[in-house]
């Protein structure tokens, strides 16, 4: 059999994320258009990665770049969807991510490596990569990263909190953090956890029991990242959270505080996670606070 010739190989790939044509926006709600399926990442031996693109109004895309919300989804690290924000959004019309288009934001849904696939800080590593290739096609985009509100719910939640307080490493620094009764210590039982047992989330998320790898879960863990140049957060937790502890977003906010960084921390009475058991009017809320929140920080 003769040699494969270098250009096949070279010829026979996709294109990289960095230079690949991208996909035609749809239009979904009024005035808003997305771009779905849009790869972002390669991942040697595995799927790549991809991310919806939502855009908002022309009007709004025509007076310069628009801010941009990195959305991250939830799911125990385990499964999940990037289009998700959550149980008592799904039938929303329009949906979430249209709304905060609407409200002049581009909003970026990210897939990330679930731990079934990679152990932690593979996931963590995705969302910085997103942000760099949303970075890199920023002008081609029509958004301004420097202008970044990172969005999570429950597990992506934490990882929204952990790229929020590490966006450096990408080279740029989020405007702010919206964060959804997200998990923030991976090192001390709180609730139902327990850092001892190999069969937690957690554990699935950093490949043993928490308590068998300490460092590699504090380093995961938002509450040991804290630093006086954090960007303002938003905490939001239900009062009666029965899988991630209301404790959780109480010591990420007392970090926070203690390290002289901007915090402001919201409790619901009567919601469990994913707003479970509490009334539309008031998932309404929370969310038009969070979307708030977010459009104060970007001007």
């Amino acid at each position: 059999m003769s040699a494969i010739p270098p250009g096949l190989l070279q010829a026979i790939g996709a294109p990289h994320p960095d230079i690949a044509p991208l996909p035609p926006a749809a239009p979904t709600a009024p005035d808003v258009r997305v771009l779905r399926g849009v790869p972002y990442g390669l991942v040697d031996g595995g799927r790549p990665l991809e991310l919806d693109l939502w855009l908002p109004s022309a009007a709004d895309r025509a007076q310069g770049p628009v801010p941009l919300v990195l959305f991250a989804h939830g799911g125990a690290w385990r499964r999940g969807r990037r289009d998700d924000m959550g149980m008592r959004t799904r039938d929303w019309s329009p949906g979430p991510f249209a709304r905060i288009a609407a409200a002049g934001f581009a909003v970026a849904c990210v897939d990330y490596r679930l731990s079934g696939e990679a152990i932690f800080p593979a996931p963590l590593d995705d969302l910085r990569t997103a942000l760099g290739w949303l970075t890199l096609r920023a002008a081609e985009l029509g958004v301004d990263t420097a202008r970044t509100v990172v969005w999570g719910e429950s597990a992506g939640g934490h990882l929204a909190s952990l790229l929020a307080l590490g966006t450096e490493a990408v080279g740029t620094e989020a405007a702010g953090a919206v964060i959804w009764y997200g998990p923030s210590d991976l090192t001390e039982a709180r609730g139902a956890f327990d850092p001892r047992s190999p069969a937690t989330p957690e554990a699935l998320l950093l490949g043993a029991a928490p308590a068998a790898v300490p460092e590699l879960a504090r380093a995961a863990s938002p509450v040991a990242q804290v630093h006086g140049g954090a960007p303002p957060f938003l905490l939001i937790h239900g009062e009666q959270d029965t899988m991630v502890a209301t404790t959780h977003s109480e010591a990420l906010a007392a970090g926070l505080r203690e390290a002289g960084a901007r915090v402001e921390l919201r409790t619901v009475p009567g919601a469990d996670h994913g707003w479970y058991g509490l009334p539309e009017d008031e998932v309404e809320d929370v969310f038009a606070h969070s979307l708030r929140f977010a459009r104060e920080l970007v001007g």
